[in-house]
């Protein structure tokens, strides 16, 4: 079998699966087999195939008709331009979740006494790090600061410390397993939360990429969705600096709420919504 062949293979068997982007999905299956780019797949399209790496595509495909996500199957996923290691220990990146970091290096310029000194790092807690993406894409563009990176699975810490060690930033960020802002020990300039903000009534209705694979915890943001987010703004106040910032993540139509949460929890801030590109609001801005 030719890999022009095998393209074709792979790409009809996902699209009679229902799943959208075959060719695109094909194209990333035969790559990571052949550890090929898309360009080289098409201009070697004579390249053939061992028996061993065509039994080795057929157990991806197998894996992608039973709804695995992609990111799974072939343990990678680029998110701020970087790589990385994600499994089902992690929720995979998203490419919505780049405005909580877009809008957190605007913070950290905005701030007065940018650059900093090394002598007195401008400190950074990424809240529910998953495979640290948020954290780490930061930590390559801030190399003068002090970063907390927390989750409460010690299971999804493991995949941080595998993307810390991968991106040499293992010195750099303190992984913290705990509840939120619990484990951090003393107050931070900005943190950042990509918490979960799904109701969970909603999560049967996803699609089974998600509900079959992701981890719940991830995903599950209790009753109206918020329960995570109520409870880092319970906290946050005796973890943020004076002109510090809490950056979070929010879902559709969670604009109204957030705010009447925020208005109940917290005195003398100021906080912004702000959309992403679809005009949808996306991060809430906190401002202490």
């Amino acid at each position: 079998m030719t890999s022009g062949q095998a393209l074709e293979w792979v790409a009809h068997a996902i699209s009679c699966s229902g799943i959208e982007d075959s060719y695109l999905e094909a194209r990333v299956l035969l790559g990571h087999i052949l550890k090929l780019s898309s360009a080289e797949l098409y201009t070697y399209p004579e390249r053939i195939l061992t028996q061993a790496q065509v039994d080795d595509l057929q157990n991806l495909v197998k894996r992608r008709l039973c709804r695995e996500p992609i990111a799974y199957i072939i343990e990678h996923k680029e998110f701020y331009g970087l790589d990385f290691c994600v499994d089902c220990r992690v929720l995979i990146p998203r490419p919505e979740t780049e405005l909580l970091v877009e809008e957190s290096v605007k913070f950290i310029r905005s701030r007065a006494d940018y650059p900093f000194s090394l002598t007195k790092p401008f400190v950074i807690a990424d809240i529910g790090t998953g495979c640290g993406a948020i954290a780490i894409s930061l930590a390559l563009n801030f190399p003068e600061t002090k970063f907390y990176a927390t989750d409460i699975s010690p299971l999804t810490l493991e995949v941080a410390r595998l993307n810390c060690e991968y991106h040499s930033l293992t010195k750099r960020i303190i992984l913290l397993q705990g509840n939120l802002l619990e484990p951090i020990s003393e107050p931070v300039d900005l943190i950042v939360a990509n918490l979960p903000y799904i109701r969970s009534s909603e999560l049967p209705n996803l699609s089974p990429e998600i509900t079959n694979f992701e981890p719940r915890v991830a995903l599950d943001g209790g009753q109206n969705g918020l329960e995570q987010i109520h409870r880092i703004l319970e906290q946050v106040e005796e973890k943020i600096c004076p002109q510090g910032c809490l950056l979070l993540e929010i879902g559709q139509e969670q604009e109204k709420a957030i705010g009447s949460l925020i208005n109940h929890s917290l005195s003398e801030v100021v906080f912004e919504i702000v959309p992403d590109l679809n005009g949808i609001g996306r991060v809430v801005k906190i401002t202490f």
